[in-house]
């Protein structure tokens, strides 16, 4: 059985979508939440969904004891909202091993502080006719990593901020967990 553990710093509704796809799955399973803010959401959906969760801070993260203690046989670790950078000496614990998606069609809109809402604010302001998801490898450079899949949509140019943020979250919930299978399963 792959053993998938997922980093989330907000809501979760990833994380859930991913938990609640492998939840009868015979080959793969969530089996860890982990997130670097002790009052989200997420957290509380793994409790309800049955999945072992913590919380953490930034030594914690990047002592490489703390993180063989918790992060132990793991065969995918997929960032679903988690907006820390993402230390070294785990990249290179579990290299290619870590996944993330990002809400827009990389190289475009990447980098330290693009994420979320700010992303699709400067989607709509420079008028962009499609936007979509990027599902990519992590390496030490924020939204750098080799890309795996992407995904558009189309936009308006009535949209607003908050309808791309949707039509995002869209392709998110479909692709998202359909692309984590995918690299567990050509994964040896």
């Amino acid at each position: 059985m792959k053993r998938i553990a997922i980093f989330a710093s907000g809501s979760g509704s990833n994380a859930e979508n991913i938990i609640r796809y492998f939840q009868n799955n015979k080959k793969a399973e969530v089996v860890l939440v982990l997130s670097n803010n002790p009052n989200a959401l997420v957290l509380e959906r793994a409790t309800k969904l049955g999945v072992k969760n913590l919380t953490f801070g930034k030594e914690q993260l990047n002592d490489s004891k703390w993180a063989v203690e918790n992060l132990k046989n793991l065969d995918l670790i997929v960032l679903a909202g988690f907006l820390w950078k993402f230390p070294e000496h785990l990249l290179e614990t579990y290299k290619n091993k870590v996944v993330n998606v990002h809400p827009a069609l990389l190289p475009k809109y990447g980098g330290k502080g693009m994420y979320g809402m700010h992303v699709h604010k400067a989607v709509v302001e420079n008028n962009e006719a499609e936007s979509g998801i990027t599902i990519h490898y992590v390496n030490e450079h924020y939204d750098e990593g080799a890309i795996i899949f992407q995904a558009k949509c189309s936009i308006n140019k009535k949209d607003t901020p908050n309808d791309v943020a949707a039509k995002i979250h869209e392709l998110e919930m479909k692709y998202f967990p359909e692309v984590v299978q995918q690299i567990l399963s050509t994964d040896g």
